[in-house]
């Protein structure tokens, strides 16, 4: 028990496995409120309200992640050399995925009778302009866990999340007879538009001011047109994956009647959270490629060790405990949602081969080979998604995401062992006995 311990001890002195395991323990925290979140909708709210708060809430991520997922590369990886520019950075990443998100959800709005029967909610003034500011303050909170964790504050993560947890479930409870209709989505909103207020004061109140006076005083910070250079190739790329994530959810809900969506949705977001693991150490892998260029190789191979190390036993426990675990909701989630819930932890697998490999071209800062992976991703999992709904149903979306992360796993394979093989510098990397050691 004390080796174990002191394996633990000396992976928090190095910044890579810190920086993955806040990340981590984030996903947990955020995952386990998460459960009894919708463990709280299903109790009080009807099945229609529980898929339609599901389907307004995916809308809402979609349009504010637009442009907000698309600067996390970027953030990640100039945020640690950004030097005195860094407020700036910040504040031009906040504005553009705000004032983007915006726009494509005005657009989502003006379109409304074309998205099915389940977003029809959101007709009408009053609704329309809350889901608009809703997108907008999503955008921003998206950003922030980016930001606390390219300045190497992840740490913060956790604590950020269980307070908005927390008071997310409480106001859940509390809005299930004054607003039947529509209290999930406003019980969402609210807390998230409130946790602007304290994390954006640490951030450049405390943690910006530090991560300025710290910076190399000859360091030059990267250029707006560097910057712009690497979105160029990033940004398609991730909007690609955002499909993925967001979009595919998104279609799903004008397939299917809002009960239906409740229980696909819970699966997909059980599943969604064993994935985020995997990206998580590959954010923290950016970071630190970003910070010391030269242990990029040893640092995936680390990554790599750590992320299966800790995903492997909680895809084992999801597809062997699917059933059980969806039961929690209700015996028609066990039903409709096994093997979705299966098929997308088993895709997890190949995930943290794709997900590594996207961080060490985002240190490396290969811009056009991260779009060509992330588009081909995503496309492929988009066509045969759509190929395959008509025999499938719902569960068509774990049988895209398995097969075209294992095809993309396959052909990246090559390239990545490289990376992991030898350092920026070409020549074979040589590790010490550091204390971050694997």
């Amino acid at each position: 028990m004390s080796s174990v311990w002191g394996k633990i001890l000396r992976d928090l002195r190095n910044p890579l496995f810190r920086q993955g395991y806040a990340l981590m323990g984030n996903t947990v925290v955020t995952g386990v409120l998460g459960m009894g979140y919708w463990l709280l909708a299903a109790h009080y709210y009807s099945p229609e309200e529980f898929g339609r708060g599901q389907a307004v809430i995916t809308a809402m991520r979609l349009f504010a992640s637009l442009t907000a997922l698309g600067f996390v590369g970027a953030l990640a990886r100039y945020l640690p050399v950004a030097g005195r520019r860094t407020p700036e950075l910040i504040l031009r990443g906040y504005g553009l995925a705000a004032a983007t998100g915006g726009v494509a959800a005005l657009g989502f709005l003006l379109t409304l009778p074309m998205w099915g029967q389940t977003y029809q909610v959101l007709g009408g003034f009053g609704p329309g302009l809350f889901f608009l500011a809703s997108v907008v303050v999503w955008a921003v909170f998206t950003l922030q866990d980016v930001v606390l964790t390219g300045l190497r504050r992840a740490t913060f993560v956790p604590m950020n999340n269980l307070v908005f947890g927390l008071v997310k479930m409480g106001l859940l409870v509390a809005l299930a007879g004054a607003l039947p209709e529509g209290g999930i989505f406003v019980s969402w909103v609210i807390p998230t538009a409130l946790a602007l207020i304290p994390v954006n004061w640490l951030i450049f109140g405390v943690v910006v001011p530090r991560h300025v006076r710290a910076a190399d005083a000859g360091q030059e910070p990267p250029r707006l047109r560097e910057i712009g250079r690497f979105l160029s190739g990033d940004f398609p790329g991730t909007l690609s994956i955002l499909a993925i994530v967001y979009l595919v959810p998104v279609v799903i809900a004008t397939q299917v009647g809002e009960a239906t969506f409740g229980r696909f949705s819970m699966a997909h977001t059980l599943a969604s959270m064993i994935e985020l693991l995997a990206m998580n150490m590959a954010v923290s892998l950016t970071v630190e490629g970003s910070f010391e260029p030269a242990q990029l190789a040893a640092n995936c191979r680390r990554a790599l060790r750590r992320a299966f190390m800790i995903v492997i036993p909680i895809i084992t426990v999801a597809i062997l405990g699917a059933p059980l675990i969806l039961t929690i909701f209700g015996s028609d989630f066990a039903e409709e949602g096994t093997l979705l819930l299966r098929l997308m932890a088993l895709a997890v697998l190949p995930r943290v081969l794709i997900e590594v490999y996207l961080s060490a071209l985002r240190a490396l800062s290969k811009a056009r080979a991260l779009a060509v992976v992330q588009i081909g991703l995503a496309v492929l999992v988009l066509v045969s998604t759509i190929a395959l709904f008509p025999f499938a149903g719902v569960n068509a979306v774990g049988y895209g995401l398995l097969f075209s992360e294992l095809l993309v796993a396959v052909l990246i394979f090559g390239n990545l062992r490289r990376i992991l093989k030898f350092g920026e510098s070409g020549k074979a990397t040589v590790i010490q006995g550091s204390s971050g050691a694997a």
